[in-house]
């Protein structure tokens, strides 16, 4: 690991913008006067006043308050930060307070905890700002209203892959300084529906099969702790199930990227900010009654026995798979890659799980095949036969399904969905990518040319 780059930001003082450099390495803090475009208004910067923060004292190893106490908050305190502090008692703690607190008085939201406390503020602030809208988050074709308010992460868990993969490292001091320094990241959220319901949302995986058979299995071991999601691991990879049914799609034609162009998301993201833009001329033309026809002819169709489906809103890079299970993958771009892992040999199934712990093409299988999509459905061989909703709507618009395939052979039972870490018992599923929904305290992975060409 070679030397960490310094942090970099502009910030405004009295008026005056100024450049800020933090050199980790040597501990070694610069700023001078920068003059830039739009002298005398705060530009990309807006540095938050007044924070809510919550702790999990639970999560990870337990240590969120010792990091927050030792690591988060003088940082705050040199930045002039005021914080109110709400440590979590029980489970979905943070999401409730969300909806019953005066949030406009906060310019953001912290959590110190894993991927599972992000999920909590995420349902609390997104589901607050809707109810607040009058938008009811059941309908799946309801256009969810962003929250103005950023969301900062201190990570403090086992994995912490939604901070790892928008900051580029686990790294408490680094994320506190985000967000003193104000920066802002808009990340895509996935809405996931069940007979119009909504039943959570999403920012980093969906996983079926496989990572639904390992979230499920871990479950029941809480008892094992963090080990047992190695025990579940193997014990998924050895029983070695595939599951049939049926996944619908319809692309994202509005990206200007490709799940396989080795182009990862990066801090100022151009395949972001123009998927975005195209993205709402695409939706300008649907005001022209021209929406439904275009989905008709738009939407796929892939059916079989499958050993994992995932669908990825990021890289789901963490330390264990630095590249993430889609490295391609943008945080903004208003859209999710879909990963599809057809029944193949135990060997074959283990070379695609090795190369997610190296630099080589995970998607470079036979067995595999990665979409870029903006909505997509699931509907298993038994709900199939069942004839429901989600499977009554597919058969209006889709019309022939599975020509380009060998009838299954034989018929399993279902798997859930592992949705950022909590299981969906739902094999049935609806799920829709809003675009930059949500803002972070982040400014995307920076990574020199150097670095970048190595791949």
């Amino acid at each position: 690991m070679g030397a960490a780059e310094p942090l970099r930001s502009v910030l405004w003082v009295k008026q005056q913008r100024c450049a800020v450099s933090l050199d980790p390495a040597r501990a070694l803090l610069r700023w001078w006067r920068s003059p830039g475009p739009g002298a005398g208004a705060p530009g990309a910067a807006s540095r938050p006043k007044h924070l809510l923060v919550f702790i999990n004292p639970f999560g990870g190893k337990g240590q969120g308050k010792r990091i927050y106490e030792r690591k988060v908050a003088p940082l705050f305190t040199l930045a002039s930060i005021t914080t109110e502090i709400i440590v979590t008692e029980r489970a979905n703690h943070a999401k409730e307070s969300l909806y019953e607190l005066n949030i406009d008085k906060y310019d953001g939201i912290v959590c110190v905890g894993g991927d599972g406390m992000f999920s909590e503020v995420l349902h609390g602030l997104v589901g607050r700002t809707q109810r607040d809208a009058g938008v009811d988050q059941d309908q799946a074709r309801a256009a969810l209203v962003p929250s103005p308010l950023r969301i900062g992460i201190i990570p403090a868990g086992s994995t912490d892959c939604v901070c790892y993969s928008t900051v580029g490292t686990n790294d408490a001091e680094t994320s506190a300084l985000h967000i003193v320094v104000g920066d802002s990241l808009p990340m895509d959220v996935s809405s996931v529906h069940h007979n119009s319901t909504l039943l959570r949302y999403s920012v980093s995986l969906l996983g079926y099969g496989f990572y639904g058979d390992i979230i499920k299995d871990s479950e029941q071991k809480r008892w094992m702790g963090l080990v047992r999601y190695d025990f579940s691991g193997l014990k998924t990879f050895l029983s070695h199930h595939c599951y049939e049914g049926t996944v619908s799609f319809l692309p994202a034609q509005h990206t200007v990227g490709s799940p396989r162009d080795r182009k990862p998301c990066r801090a100022g993201c151009f395949v972001c900010r123009q998927s975005k833009r195209q993205l709402e001329e695409e939706r300008k033309r649907s005001l022209y009654g021209l929406e439904s026809a275009e989905e008709v002819e738009e939407w796929k169709v892939v059916c079989g026995q499958f050993l994992a489906i995932n669908a990825t809103n990021m890289s789901c890079a963490c330390p264990r798979s630095p590249q993430g299970l889609s490295p391609a993958a943008h945080l903004g771009d208003g859209s999710s890659d879909l990963i599809l892992i057809r029944k193949c040999s135990r060997f074959n199934f283990l070379r695609f799980l090795v190369r997610h712990t190296n630099q080589g093409d995970q998607f470079d299988f036979t067995f595999v095949e990665v979409y870029r999509v903006k909505k997509f459905q699931f509907v298993s061989k038994p709900a199939e036969d069942k004839d429901g909703s989600v499977r009554g709507r597919g058969k209006k618009r889709l019309g022939q399904l599975c020509s380009d395939r060998p009838p299954c052979c034989c018929a399993v039972s279902s798997s859930a969905w592992n949705c950022d870490g909590e299981v969906l018992s739902s094999p049935a599923i609806e799920v829709r990518v809003h675009c930059q929904l949500v803002r972070l305290f982040a400014r995307g992975i920076e990574e020199n040319s150097k670095q970048e060409s190595h791949r």
